[in-house]
């Protein structure tokens, strides 16, 4: 039985006919369907709580993975990924333009993983991942948004962005950034490291700033 219909997230794949069962899988899926934890440090066992559109289409094909799973038409693990950076993935037109983030009163946590280190991940889980089993794809840092904004400022010789209340944000800043502002957590990766002995090549987000030079082909990251 097909899997139901969820364009551009559950691969095409699952849905013909003449595959053979199980489907070695694994899902990209987001760190997103937990929603607001208002900072709390969270592990695979938290309860989703989507907030949005997004989240919410990711927890569906979350759980139409699973059935599949307890059928037999797929051997799915699930990676929960969070905010990717890479030399080519960093906030560096933000900063240039100025563009706010919240006062540290206001402030959220935010969660990282290099693009080099997510791969490797995925690798791995598909060679030794559990079936039907979350793992967070996270690193360790620990920083609020504002704060990531300004480390990656100070390697590339910027200026700190301004920060504004909360309540001026709602106002004045659009809606897909806000629904990042809206969502404070704190990822433990502790399964990541326990069960698929993964080495991070990035720990945190200053290990990699250390490591390019800062100021050079700066035009090419977003």
């Amino acid at each position: 039985m097909p899997l139901p219909h969820i364009r551009g997230i559950v691969p095409e794949a699952l849905r013909a006919a003449d595959l053979r069962p199980p489907i070695r899988l694994v899902y990209a899926s987001t760190t997103g369907v937990y929603g607001d934890c208002a900072g709390a440090l969270i592990d695979e066992t938290r309860p989703v709580r989507p907030a949005n559109a997004r989240a919410t289409r990711r927890v569906a094909a979350e759980r139409r993975l699973r059935q599949a799973n307890v059928r037999g038409a797929t051997a799915a693990s699930i990676v929960r990924i969070p905010g990717i950076y890479a030399r080519n993935r960093l906030p560096l037109a933000r900063i240039e333009q100025g563009k706010p983030a919240l006062s540290e009163a206001d402030d959220v946590y935010t969660n990282h993983i290099h693009a080099d280190d997510l791969a490797a991940i995925m690798l791995r889980v598909a060679a030794r991942g559990r079936i039907g089993r979350v793992v967070h794809a996270s690193d360790d840092t620990v920083l609020k948004m504002g704060a990531y904004f300004d480390r990656v400022a100070d390697a590339f010789g910027l200026p700190h962005v301004p920060r504004i209340s909360r309540e001026a944000a709602e106002r004045t800043l659009e809606p897909m950034v806000l629904s990042f502002m809206r969502e404070s957590r704190r990822l433990s990766n502790a399964r990541l490291k326990r069960e698929l002995r993964i080495a991070l090549r990035y720990p945190d987000i200053d290990d990699f700033l250390r490591s390019i030079a800062p100021g050079k082909d700066a035009s090419c990251a977003k």
